[in-house]
């Protein structure tokens, strides 16, 4: 058995402000991304030009925060919504989802696409390579607040977790930061460093995501309020994965038929 590293969540205080490891892990996120977003768009094939990055890049946090917050009301937490909907305001007590933090993310990129005149997919296609980045970090700051954590195990990786129990979990988010994170962006990064067709670098996000998702869940503690929705062992997130995969699928369909 492993043994947690006990680590404070707060990395410092400024007087009455505490500074968390989770809120700086995503403050590294967007500056790498914002640093890689820049080097890409000094690539003669990008369609993107130095000066976008940073506005889709602010449009895209926009998108992860509103959708995020929304999607996990609708998704996880439907019920306390429709009696009290403003508690979608008190982001303060946590409660994000990535797929609908997806989906604002999408919209939002449409939004950022119509307002420079770009094809959506050619600003999906370039910035999808460094949404890892984001993901693996903000496993690290789930495994440094003890939260997300995975599902009892006799494995010699489990972990006692301060919040989960006197039994040994699963490192779950240490599992979606080598999935989602280092293995994702490895594959979309290099296959991305060529120019390819419209659609397969987001085809290939889909895909890639939603089966390393729909994978590590299996480790992963089901939603306290949810539980298992359906066989006694599918989780909300493996639901959520299907369309997306399916979505995954259309696009590289759509690519192969597209040059015949």
């Amino acid at each position: 058995m492993l043994t947690y590293p006990q680590i404070d969540p707060i990395a410092l205080k400024l007087g009455p402000i505490a500074v968390h490891w989770y809120g700086i892990m995503y403050l590294i996120g967007f500056v790498l991304t914002w640093s890689l977003g820049v080097y890409r768009s000094k690539k003669p094939w990008s369609v993107v030009k130095p000066d976008q990055v940073a506005d889709a890049i602010f449009y895209g946090a926009l998108g992860v925060i509103l959708g995020g917050r929304t999607g996990y009301m609708l998704f996880y937490d439907f019920i306390p919504f429709i009696h009290q909907p403003w508690t979608i305001l008190e982001v303060w007590d946590g409660g994000m989802s990535f797929h609908g933090g997806l989906i604002g993310v999408i919209l939002a990129m449409w939004y950022y696409s119509r307002k420079i005149n770009i094809n959506v997919f050619d600003l999906t296609d370039f910035f999808a390579p460094m949404v890892p980045i984001g993901l693996g970090l903000g496993r690290i700051g789930n495994f440094i607040n003890g939260e997300l954590w995975g599902r009892v195990t006799t494995s010699p990786i489990g972990m006692i977790f301060p919040t989960g129990g006197p039994w040994p979990r699963y490192p779950s988010q240490l599992i979606e930061l080598c999935l989602e994170g280092i293995t994702l962006f490895i594959i979309l990064w290099t296959t991305s460093i060529k120019p390819r067709p419209r659609m397969l670098i987001s085809a290939l996000f889909l895909l890639l995501y939603s089966s390393f998702r729909f994978s590590a869940e299996f480790f992963r503690q089901p939603d306290p309020q949810l539980g298992f929705i359906a066989f006694g062992w599918l989780t909300m997130g493996q639901l959520l994965c299907v369309p997306m995969f399916l979505l995954g699928v259309g696009l590289c369909v759509h690519v192969i038929l597209g040059r015949r």
